[in-house]
């Protein structure tokens, strides 16, 4: 075994660090005692790389980003040395600013991007005040910052006055999140912490702006840390990683080095657990256990409770840093042995072959009556852009036709503003359609809602059959209520026959089903005294409580952690062959998408501006996408297995166009690669193949169709006045 390296901060220096990170920890006092969300942190960062850094929700990772900027807000006590080293070789501690030094440095030298590009914008001032306000607040020159502003909002592929006349509302989410990034560097810093910048956004737009950040990092030779739970998305972009967890970093090295030879057992699990989009989904496996509270972490390896490595000499022992090799550092006892103990399971097989699903071709020429079927379903809302302005349609669903078989999963991905959701709200008669039908086994729900005509099945019986998980449970969950409480209100409203006695064994009962044992203790819990992933549990145990033919997931595990999303689906289809259950999954993650439908033997199907553009067998989508929209999104989806870092983006423009005025003709010509002047003037329609197994909507798939001798689009925008022909 090789020497352990005693003196922690020895532990991956580096050879030019911008950043020294020494014995840095963060402490909260609380009534039960003191929590440590940042314990004894050592590292070097290096002068221009680009530093990821992942682990679980809690694990400390937003603390160490803080910690950075001595930014930890009262009561938390930062403790240790933050040194900076300038260019000019003058090294500085952090934590010893004071609060002029400290406002100077923090834009000057260091800045952060936040999550939430919304909650970091005034909303009642246009992007341009921001720029200038920051400028002014240091001394800088106006008219040269704002050129540089320009100059950065052109470099992230924005519009420069456009943007900077808008208010925060008027631009997209990742807009937003680009304007974010410029403003960081208005002061040409030499740092720019990045606190998940790319949760809140879709595949697309999470994949354009990690490239444009690495772009960005090479032309203006800045130091970057970028902070996420989602290690696939830093397989292209960082140079190193550090795995985070327990409020401190388990395995520290070169990306290709961690994630081709991962040597911590918590390193590796999180690597098997990672929804993949080309890995096989049997040897996805959730991290069995949950992460320790900050005031009780075990002693020892703060891992042990959760390793199948451990040893006594793993709860008697902190491990300091083992080196395996010179860019390699990883705080376990055994890693020379995690090889055989914990393989990996994370290699792509391409090639592979899906089974025929079980339920998606129910739909190829059975006589099997759908549960839920939509015929030419339209929602379109007035959205009003003034006080004498003409109000907007808003096309959030238009012509969709779809039937929902029993125990299918049917899987809609597409990105923010598609009419995912409203499609899904739509089907479990939630929001009344515009136009078309919605029907649940035959019946018209709205005629049974409004009592029009023969109603064979009630409106009561129908919302029964028909339920939701949301997508955020804390939202979801009355926090003044306990879990019993929770539980036994729809039981009551329902299923008024049961008796209190009754009542409580079945809430007992679904409570251990989930594995939240014992159930008698969780069910008197209130939400705060659950992890996300406990509440997830709750809201799905209250829509199976009604014992529903279809379950509307809109979302339901996005909020989750990455390595609870493969237990939460698991748990999700369990559950589904006990109470025989249909899921409506909604997700703008390919790769939760595809280990849904796949091991269910489900469908796929992809929306863009109000349609279904391509809908099919988990095969034929991943492996066989016809339609241009699908492919990249196929492209866009993170994978740990990286081979295409090289290949070009597959769109002509990033942002999606106003869904208020959708394009004319194909309403992804605008955006896409192959299209021609045809797909500007005609509407494709969806069509299948013989069976009927893959239907898409796109002329590349009709053979001799006018559009393989139309000529190229040359223009990025045409012309709004082009007619439609359908």
């Amino acid at each position: 075994m090789k020497e352990r390296l005693h003196d922690k901060s020895n532990a991956q220096q580096t050879q030019d660090p911008i950043y020294q990170v020494r014995n840095v920890s963060v402490a909260f006092d609380m009534d039960r005692g003191t929590s440590r969300v940042l314990d004894d942190i050592d590292l070097d960062i290096e002068r221009g790389e680009i530093l990821g850094v992942v682990g679980e929700s809690g694990s400390g990772k937003s603390m160490f980003a803080d910690s950075l900027l001595n930014a930890v807000v009262s009561p938390g006590q930062l403790g240790g040395e933050v040194i900076y080293n300038t260019e000019d070789g003058q090294s500085v501690d952090v934590t010893e600013l004071t609060d002029e030094e400290l406002r100077k440095f923090r834009w000057q030298e260091a800045s952060m991007v936040f999550q939430g590009a919304q909650d970091s914008f005034n909303p009642t001032r246009k992007i341009r005040t921001h720029f200038v306000e920051t400028l002014d607040a240091h001394d800088a020159d106006i008219e040269d910052g704002m050129d540089r502003a320009r100059e950065l909002l052109s470099d992230l592929y924005l519009e420069p006055d456009q943007v900077l006349n808008s208010y925060p509302h008027e631009l997209s989410g990742g807009m937003k999140q680009r304007t974010l990034i410029a403003l960081s560097m208005l002061l040409d810093p030499e740092v720019i912490v990045m606190d998940e910048p790319t949760a809140a956004l879709d595949l697309l737009m999470q994949q354009s702006i990690v490239r444009l950040i690495r772009e960005i990092k090479g032309k203006y030779d800045v130091t970057i840390i970028f902070i996420t739970h989602d290690l696939p998305l830093l397989a292209e972009l960082a140079d190193r990683l550090a795995v985070m967890y327990a409020f401190e970093f388990v395995e520290i090295g070169l990306t290709d080095g961690i994630l081709e030879e991962p040597s911590h057992p918590y390193t590796r699990a999180l690597l098997n657990s990672t929804p993949n989009i080309f890995a096989p989904v049997e040897d996805m496996t959730a991290i069995e256990g949950s992460a320790p509270d900050p005031v009780n972490v075990p002693t020892g390896c703060s891992y042990h409770p959760r390793c199948p490595m451990a040893t006594d000499a793993c709860v008697e022992s902190d491990p300091g840093y083992y080196e395996t090799n010179a860019n390699h550092g990883v705080k376990c006892h055994y890693w020379e042995d995690v090889d055989n103990a914990i393989p990996l399971q994370v290699t792509a097989d391409e090639t592979r072959q899906v089974d025929v699903p079980a339920y998606g071709p129910v739909a190829m020429g059975t006589d099997r009556t759908p549960v839920l079927t939509l015929d030419d379903a339209e929602v379109h809302f007035e959205s009003s852009q003034g006080l004498f302005a003409e109000p907007d349609a808003v096309r959030a669903v238009d012509g969709i036709s779809l039937d929902i078989y029993e125990n299918e999963v049917i899987a809609l991905i597409g990105e923010s503003g598609c009419g995912k959701t409203t499609l899904g709200k739509t089907a479990i008669g939630l929001q009344r359609p515009t136009g078309g039908s919605v029907s649940f086994r035959g019946q018209d729900i709205w005629d049974a809602k409004d009592g029009h005509g023969d109603v064979e099945i009630p409106h009561e019986a129908i919302r029964q059959s028909l339920q939701i998980i949301h997508q955020d449970p804390g939202s979801a969950i009355n926090p003044n209520r306990t879990v019993r409480h929770t539980l036994e209100l729809p039981l009551k409203h329902y299923n008024d026959e049961l008796d209190m006695g009754d009542r409580q064994a079945r809430i007992l009962g679904m409570l251990e089903t989930v594995g939240m044992t014992p159930p008698e203790d969780y069910a008197d819990r209130y939400p705060h005294q659950l992890s996300g992933g406990e509440k997830q549990r709750v809201t799905l145990i209250r829509a199976l409580l009604m014992e529903p033919d279809l379950i509307l997931a809109d979302e339901a595990i996005s909020a989750l952690d990455v390595s609870l999303r493969v237990e939460m689906m698991d748990l999700m289809l369990d559950l589904q062959e006990i109470f025989d259950t249909a899921f409506l999954f909604i997700s703008h993650d390919f790769s939760n998408a595809r280990y849904i439908t796949e091991k269910s033997g489900g469908r796929i199907g992809v929306m863009y501006l109000g349609e279904i553009v391509e809908i099919g067998t988990v095969d034929e989508i991943i492996n066989n996408p016809k339609h241009p929209y699908t492919k990249s999104l196929v492209w866009a989806t993170p994978d740990l297995d990286e081979t295409g870092e090289n290949e070009d983006v597959p769109l002509r423009k990033i942002d999606i166009p106003d869904a208020r005025n959708p394009p004319s003709g194909c309403r992804f010509h605008t955006r896409c690669p192959e299209a021609r002047e045809t797909c500007a003037r005609k509407k494709p329609v969806l069509v299948g193949d013989g069976g009927n197994t893959h239907e898409v909507s796109c002329f590349r798939d009709v053979p001799n169709h006018e559009y393989w001798d139309s000529p190229e689009l040359m223009n990025d925008e045409p012309s709004d006045e082009t007619p439609t022909e359908k």
